[in-house]
């Protein structure tokens, strides 16, 4: 097995099919999917099933991350969130055969908004911008589109769960302190749902990514304690 999909999931019934129907319509087909579900009380799971994936108990998304990974058997882990879909059937062929060509242990894509405002759209080409800039001396990677060997991911022990907020910007600079090539793919983006800026606001939402990546810069990850409202699962469906 080549690749593993993992996806934590809290009461995603509505977007789950989409991603699904994504990775199904995909050119490369050597892959399995693990969805790690959060106890949703919606049809999350059996969406899942009926799709082929196999379904392991979840957690928060970092620690719901750790448990698919656990469970996974490819050499390679692509973490994805419920709410993005594959933008084309090359998709993953494209990512692993660059990652490949240049060498990466830790990857991303880079993002673009998907339905949102003419604001989304250039606050996702300012994210672009800069994690381009500073992806050498700085890694970002969103955990909504992560991918990682195996044998990187195990070495770091996985996702740090006493992290509460950016998990996945942690995740990747422990990886690039531990010795292993990081990079973000340029040939493919990734369109991601807008409905955190929606539903928090999106001057709000902005100011809370700004104010994470100061504190980690002086402090380090987030530890233990929020110092802001964060919730998992609890959005309206996205239309």
């Amino acid at each position: 097995m080549k690749l593993s999909i993992v996806i934590p999931t809290k009461n995603e019934e509505k977007n789950l099919p989409r991603l699904l129907a994504t990775v199904r319509s995909q050119s490369f087909t050597d892959y399995e999917i693990i969805v790690a579900d959060a106890q949703s009380t919606d049809r999350t799971r059996q969406i899942a099933a009926s799709f082929g994936a196999r379904v392991v108990e979840g957690a928060m998304p970092g620690p719901g991350r750790n448990r698919g990974a656990e469970a996974a058997s490819g050499s390679v882990i692509a973490f994805f969130d419920a709410d993005i879909l594959l933008p084309n059937d090359q998709f993953l062929r494209d990512c692993l055969e660059e990652m490949d060509a240049r060498g990466l242990d830790m990857t991303t894509c880079r993002v673009e908004a998907h339905r949102g405002t003419m604001f989304d759209q250039a606050m996702h080409g300012a994210y672009n911008a800069y994690t381009i800039a500073v992806e050498q001396v700085l890694p970002h990677a969103p955990g909504f589109c992560l991918i990682a060997k195996r044998s990187a991911h195990e070495a770091i022990r996985g996702f740090d769960e006493d992290v509460v907020f950016a998990e996945d910007m942690d995740y990747v600079r422990r990886g690039k302190k531990a010795g292993f090539q990081f990079g973000i793919l340029r040939k493919q983006k990734i369109p991601v749902s807008v409905r955190r800026f929606v539903k928090d606001g999106r001057t709000r939402t902005t100011m809370k990514y700004i104010f994470t990546e100061a504190y980690m810069l002086a402090k380090g990850p987030l530890k233990h304690r929020m110092p802001f409202k964060y919730e998992f699962g609890k959005f309206h469906d996205e239309k």
